[in-house]
């Protein structure tokens, strides 16, 4: 599983936004889809909310793709 950090200087990221900053989707399309689709782990658990917020410490994954936010 590859992994990346992913530094915020907000106190939160969405999920979709975070997907896009991440280069994991090329549009809000995209990451709304996979969101649905119950694709993306958050913190161990499947998430369907795309405006999710994100803040250090949380954790993304996406197929072979593993985000940390800090």
């Amino acid at each position: 599983m590859n992994t990346k950090k992913i530094k915020i200087d907000s106190e939160f990221i969405k999920l979709d936004q975070l997907l896009k900053y991440a280069s994991l989707v090329q549009s809000g399309a995209e990451a709304k889809m996979l969101i649905n689709d119950e694709q993306i782990i958050v913190n161990g658990e499947i998430c369907t909310m795309r405006g999710k917020k994100l803040r250090p410490g949380d954790t993304i994954e996406f197929e072979d793709q593993k985000i940390i936010i800090e």
